[in-house]
């Protein structure tokens, strides 16, 4: 009896420090807001709160994809510029046409096409991931600058900036649409066969191919994913700036892959889930927020975020480490 007591006050430590390794994420998020709460000014007033959801949205929206694309161990370095791109072309077709759903429907397909070539070159030629999209992000900045002569779009329909500025209730409908896209992509990766193999060819290409996944099908599903995901963000950013900025987008694909790492998914592929990446990218809004409202300098804004980045990577790999 006296062995069975000294056993469990033995695995009572190991328990708890299990827990919080594996849902330190949500420690570090509720530490990190209280301590925004009591040291900043401003910060926990419902207007600062409404807008700090406002603003993650767009980058929210983008890590969803961007999620299934890192747990297969790829990455995508396009989403600022092609988020720029499916934006002003959706102004654009908004302004000739006078349509908004037409408008939506070629910013969305215009997204799914992005997600196609990506998928396909990358498995028919082997070229990797961060190659391609590197390419990818050169020409599509390039057309939006070209085609709008690197000038903003105007004369947006009036119904176009609901989606981005609009509100039902007290809740903003941007944050609705990325509340529907989490559950949708939560459903896809932890319901459905099609997140059994993200995980599977993430984990060991391999192995995968080996028990009958069409692990290049996965790899060209998931970057098709990625680029409908790309192409509503676009869409809602747009809409509220209520016009289409050529210039805009710029450093997004940074924000959402941070937001990813952050929320405990691997660059090595294999792990991840879209709670962590919501938490993740509540994180970083709430930290541009603060470095905002303490009116810290923009530069130093970048440093932090290279800072929190390599931590979180190298926490990702010491945990690695440990489990081995």
């Amino acid at each position: 009896m006296p062995l069975e007591k000294t056993l469990a006050n033995k695995r009572i430590p190991e328990l708890i420090t299990g827990y919080i390794t594996k849902n330190g994420i949500v420690f570090i998020s509720l530490l990190i807001f209280l301590l925004s709460s009591v040291f900043v000014r401003g910060f926990f007033s419902p207007v600062n709160l409404t807008n700090v959801l406002r603003q993650i949205t767009v980058v929210t929206i983008i890590a969803l994809g961007a999620t299934f694309v890192i747990i297969l161990g790829h990455i995508n370095v396009s989403y600022g510029s092609c988020v720029a791109l499916i934006g002003c072309l959706t102004c654009k077709v908004m302004v000739v046409s006078g349509s908004l759903p037409l408008a939506l429907l070629v910013g969305l397909a215009l997204g799914l096409f992005i997600g196609l070539v990506n998928g396909a070159v990358i498995t028919w030629f082997g070229i990797p991931a961060f190659i391609m999209t590197l390419a990818v992000t050169t020409i599509a900045r390039g057309i939006v600058l070209l085609f709008t002569d690197a000038r903003p779009i105007t004369g947006m329909n009036p119904e176009f900036k609901f989606i981005g500025q609009g509100s039902l209730g007290f809740i903003p409908v941007s944050v609705l649409v990325m509340i529907v896209l989490f559950a949708i992509s939560w459903i896809m990766l932890n319901k459905t066969a099609f997140g059994r193999h993200i995980f599977a060819t993430g984990g060991n290409e391999q192995a995968a191919t080996a028990s009958g996944v069409k692990t290049k099908s996965v790899v060209r599903k998931a970057f098709l994913f990625d680029g409908l995901m790309t192409a509503v963000a676009g869409i809602v950013m747009m809409s509220r700036l209520n016009s289409g900025q050529p210039a805009s987008g710029v450093g997004y694909e940074f924000d959402a892959i941070t937001a990813v790492v952050v929320g405990g998914t691997s660059l090595a592929g294999g792990s991840g889930s879209i709670v962590g990446t919501i938490i993740g990218a509540v994180i970083v809004g709430i930290l541009n927020n603060c470095l905002n409202l303490l009116n810290v300098n923009t530069y130093v804004q970048q440093i932090t975020k290279g800072v929190i980045i390599l931590i979180a990577v190298i926490v990702d790999m010491l945990s690695k480490r440990s489990r081995r």
